[in-house]
């Protein structure tokens, strides 16, 4: 299977349906219900009506509303104050307000180590003005001061040096099985780490090689939640991250958390939040050039073509291609991933927000040359864009050979994003329904996804 994700809950109201162990059908059974106390007594409770509000975008009608916010004890007020969906419940709020202080770090990595495993929300709690203030929070930053600690067993350079030795491999683990296949792998080595900065007896340089070691960890841990689909245990991570990564006095692994984020907004249709937190990964890492400065002013890019600013996006692929020219072997090891085929594939996917197809589709074609083939989801990921990309144009052939090579690599990973990939190509397959080979495929990918 392309995923095993049930439990990741894309939507707030699956997830109010998971806490209630409500179906489709009983949900549609308790707003009819709900409606007939408040006079509508015709209301027919329908699944197919549920799932389209779950699945499709739909915004139920205002009885409908009323009726499930009645069930679900919320004020009235709220229905105007937060439109659909933000008005359901849906749980605690993502905490950002820890101290930027080393007592502060530890509190955000042992609560993160503690639940973000099994939060199963699978759409973004922090949003809108969070998303500023934690960007403008970690500009306006003084360097943390650390200090040793005196008690516990002792931390030396060794331990440090072998959990670090670890992550290059769960990495390679990640690109070739899948966020969902590695993410409690990732998150068992920073609960080491946490209980070693919590229980440990180190030096004041060992602490920040081991906050330094926490914050890469939690941003991998949030990279691969992202990728299983678990979007606000991403978010946690990451704030973890940023904590970590100050304490650490790492500011450039800030930088690279902050793009990490930016990329979730675009995922999420919030172009304006990704422009920010870009905005602040640029400027906490002003100057740098080589893969750091050009992963993130690509970032800034992919950003502004999700805002239609095209302009700005050609002015930041042109930053992020000087960037890339000065590309060296002392780059750190996160940002050894950001080679020729992923810099050319980022920006065909920038081509593709901003309606450039021709051009979408010569980088995306590119980059599927160029792509290293033991990074097996990502290889997956650009065929799929591409196959788009095809089918857009009129080439469905094409299109459905694309997402057909995709399969076996689909196969072997479980990504939620390319599940979310491989179901926008069987949505253009369905245009073509009277074409067998659009059928099979699309049948296919059905079976996967």
């Amino acid at each position: 299977m392309l995923t095993e994700n049930a439990q990741a809950c894309a939507h707030p109201l699956a997830f109010v349906r998971a806490q209630r162990g409500w179906s489709y059908q009983k949900l549609a059974r308790v707003v009819a219900k709900r409606a007939r106390d408040l006079g509508v007594a015709n209301m027919a409770a329908e699944r197919q009506k549920v799932w389209r509000w779950e699945h499709r975008g739909v915004i139920p009608d205002r009885v409908s509303q009323l009726a499930l916010a009645t069930e679900l004890g919320v004020p009235t007020e709220r229905l105007e104050s937060h439109p659909w969906p933000s008005w359901l419940p849906t749980g605690d709020n993502v905490r950002t307000d820890y101290p930027w202080t080393q007592a502060g770090g530890l509190s955000a990595l042992t609560d993160v180590v503690q639940d973000a495993l099994t939060d199963r929300r699978g759409f973004l709690t922090i949003t809108g003005s969070g998303v500023a203030v934690l960007a403008n929070e970690w500009l306006g930053l003084e360097p943390a001061h650390l200090a040793g600690a005196l008690d516990g067993g002792l931390v030396d350079e060794q331990i440090v040096h072998r959990i670090a030795h670890n992550i290059p491999g769960l990495r390679v683990m990640d690109d070739r099985l899948g966020g969902e296949s590695v993410r409690r792998l990732v998150d068992a080595e920073l609960g080491v780490v946490t209980q070693l900065l919590s229980r440990g007896r180190y030096s004041e340089r060992i602490g920040r090689q081991l906050h330094v070691v926490a914050a890469e960890l939690a941003r991998f841990a949030g990279w691969v939640s992202f990728d299983a689909g678990y979007q606000t245990a991403a978010q946690r991570y990451w704030v973890t991250a940023l904590h970590a990564a100050h304490v650490g006095g790492d500011r450039l692994l800030g930088a690279n958390v902050l793009k990490n984020m930016s990329l979730q907004c675009v995922d999420f249709s919030r172009p304006a939040e990704a422009i920010e937190l870009a905005d602040a990964a640029v400027r906490t890492a002003a100057g740098v050039s080589g893969r750091v400065g050009a992963m993130l002013h690509m970032r800034m890019a992919r950003a502004h073509a999700a805002l239609g600013d095209q302009v700005s996006c050609m002015r930041e692929l042109g930053i992020a291609e000087a960037a890339f020219s000065h590309a060296k072997a002392q780059d750190p090891p996160w940002a050894v991933y950001f080679d020729e085929a992923e810099f050319q594939a980022q920006v065909g996917c920038c081509y593709i927000d901003l309606g450039h197809l021709p051009s979408a589709d010569r980088w995306l074609g590119q980059a599927l040359l160029a792509h290293p083939a033991q990074k097996v989801r990502d290889h997956a990921t650009y065929l799929l864009r591409r196959a788009g990309v095809q089918i857009d144009l009129g080439n469905l052939d094409n299109g459905c050979a694309l997402a057909t090579e995709s399969i076996p690599l689909l196969t072997a990973t479980r990504s939620r994003r390319n599940a979310r990939r491989a179901d926008e190509v069987r949505r253009r397959l369905r245009r073509h329904t009277a074409v067998p080979a659009a059928r099979d495929l699309d049948q296919q990918l059905a079976e996967l996804v």
